[in-house]
């Protein structure tokens, strides 16, 4: 069984396409079957079914493929850790973030990296800070930056809290409060609001404020993504509350300092195993050294 023919077999699975899979892997598509048929020989079993309309995996496929992911992920580890001590970063570098991170200009942090760095494949996955962190625990990310509430702590990975910032209102810039300079929760409290959905970690920022201040709201819209949601807020749909940063360059919306603001804090974190030289070079690039990190305890 070679390393080639796993790379195969995932190709045709991501892609439902003998075709696809054979452009992606820079091959010829008789070379490529010819590889998987050889493959399913030796196995004893069909990993796809085959039809003139579609290509799926069949049950003995579904049980291949996460092996030969982790082959593949182990055997690109092993190139990694060997060219690392000729002095040469080089493999996968999974990242995760949330939409709203404004400690870290994350773009031009990248263009560096790269530029340092060319020989690395980087994968970038959006999403929610309770969802990167359990991917991070679970190994599928590396290295994630996130924005939670200041009275929490990411749990069962290495943090570094990297800055804490007070949220303000956003509204349309039509929207009566527009013209203010500073509001409060109370205030805001009568209004709708536009937010991320419930028992999220950004979500949680403003529930725990209002609660805290013995306040209710009214959450008419909830959105998964922070960019959207900014844009229902242009439209007059709500107001919500944002970190200064992210909003700072947005157009179409105002923002108003809440003198009680909920506050944020964003962490970059990472694995607590033996992390990989090109996660290594990136916490690197960001200033972080493991040993003045702090481990975060298991989940509660």
């Amino acid at each position: 069984m070679e390393l080639q023919q796993m790379r195969y077999v995932i190709a045709v699975a991501e892609t439902n396409s003998f075709t696809r899979a054979a452009q992606r892997c820079l091959v010829v598509q008789s070379a490529l079957s010819h590889q998987i048929a050889r493959l399913e020989k030796e196995l004893g079993a069909r990993l796809f079914e085959r039809t003139s309309r579609r290509v799926r995996l069949t049950a003995a496929g579904a049980a291949f493929l996460p092996a030969a992911r982790q082959c593949l992920d182990a055997a690109e580890r092993a190139a990694a850790e060997v060219a690392a001590v000729v002095g040469e970063v080089r493999g996968r570098l999974a990242l995760g973030l949330i939409p709203s991170v404004a400690a870290v200009d994350v773009p031009t942090v990248l263009r560096e990296f790269h530029q340092r760095h060319p020989k690395v494949r980087i994968s970038l996955s959006v999403g929610a800070s309770d969802e990167l962190v359990e991917r991070v625990r679970q190994g599928e990310i590396e290295v994630a930056f996130l924005g939670i509430p200041v009275t929490a702590r990411p749990r069962g990975v290495m943090a570094r809290e990297l800055a804490r910032e007070r949220l303000v209102a956003v509204v349309s810039p039509d929207h009566p409060l527009a013209g203010e300079t500073s509001v409060d929760l109370r205030r805001l409290s009568s209004e709708v609001f536009v937010d991320l959905p419930a028992k999220t970690a950004g979500r949680a920022q403003s529930d725990l404020a209002f609660t805290a201040a013995g306040l209710t709201r009214e959450v008419a819209f909830e959105v998964t993504n922070a960019d959207y949601l900014t844009r229902l807020v242009g439209a007059g749909l709500g107001v919500a509350l944002l970190p200064p940063a992210y909003v700072e360059g947005l157009a179409g919306v105002a923002t108003i300092e809440v003198t009680d603001a909920p506050a944020r804090a964003e962490y970059v974190i990472w694995g607590r195993e033996g992390r990989t030289p090109a996660a290594a070079a990136f916490l690197n690039l960001l200033g972080i050294e493991e040993e003045r990190a702090q481990a975060s305890p298991a989940r509660s």
